[in-house]
């Protein structure tokens, strides 16, 4: 079985720079070897690079932003705790209150917060010079995140309704659907345990990485067609760049959004009486 060529961690795009149109070589079409990257350093069985590394600094960068914005704060906020109050009380009360309600809600925010900008961070390094890759396009990172969300849900369910009323919970037990009852239940708990948790991540996951093939194909191909007659469609393809990269920079902040309003109506369906 043939494996793909990986992309070494100093490498931004996958193609040869002296490759252009009219000088017989092909397009280098950016594909999975795009997304696949040669470890910077192993430990043991474990592999370091460059996705890992983002996925780190996102880390630090929600962890460190949020402590400078609160680490002192005062009654006349500045600069830096104006932001971090608006994107806080953003997910807090646009999401999770509207979702949850304040009661029910309040305890579930930090979670959600975190979620909302760790997500986020991790999509716009995408369009970060020298990171130019989203980490959510690798499907680990959704997944685990989703997974994180399915336990929590899971949890509460059981938690609030005991074994038996979580199980009604997840498979839409009522009685009064009568002879078509079996069926409900069954579609109910395949929905709700298998597919909501593999959509919750793929969803991600694949936005992430269909905009990002997009941003790589238009960029090499702007180069590869700079020469000759190729310069004119060369613009072209530039100004499509650019095009993507602000649709990009839109489509960012919409999947975290959309990913963590999914949570909190999973969380939301976990407490509710009847699902």
């Amino acid at each position: 079985m043939l494996k793909e060529p990986a992309v070494s961690s100093d490498q931004m795009l996958a193609f040869e720079v002296d490759c252009h149109i009219f000088d017989g070589c092909g397009f280098p079409a950016p594909g999975l070897h795009s997304f696949i990257f040669e470890p910077m350093f192993t430990i043991g069985g474990f592999e370091f690079n460059k996705p890992i590394l983002l996925a780190l600094l996102s880390t630090v960068v929600v962890v460190g932003f949020f402590w400078a914005a609160f680490n002192k704060p005062k009654l006349v906020p500045g600069k830096l705790q104006m932001v971090g109050e608006a994107g806080y009380d953003f997910v807090r009360r646009g999401i999770v209150y509207e979702t949850l309600g304040k009661r029910d809600g309040e305890k579930f925010v930090p979670f959600m917060v975190a979620l909302f900008f760790f997500i986020w961070i991790m999509n716009l390094w995408s369009i970060v010079p020298l990171a130019q890759f989203p980490v959510t396009s690798i499907i680990a990172f959704p997944a685990g995140m989703a997974l994180l969300v399915y336990v929590t849900w899971m949890y509460l369910t059981f938690r609030k309704h005991g074994f038996g009323g979580g199980l009604k919970n997840l498979t839409g037990y009522d009685k009064s659907l009568g002879a078509v009852l079996p069926l409900v239940v069954v579609i109910e708990f395949f929905s709700n345990t298998l597919v909501r948790p593999f959509t919750h991540a793929v969803r991600l996951f694949a936005n992430m990485f269909a905009g990002h093939l997009l941003l790589v194909m238009f960029t090499i191909a702007a180069w590869y067609l700079l020469n000759g007659i190729g310069i004119a469609y060369a613009g072209v393809s530039f100004v499509m760049v650019i095009v993507l990269t602000a649709f990009e920079l839109f489509i960012q902040a919409v999947q975290a959004y959309v990913f963590v309003l999914l949570a909190a109506n999973y969380v939301q369906g976990a407490l509710a009486e009847h699902h």
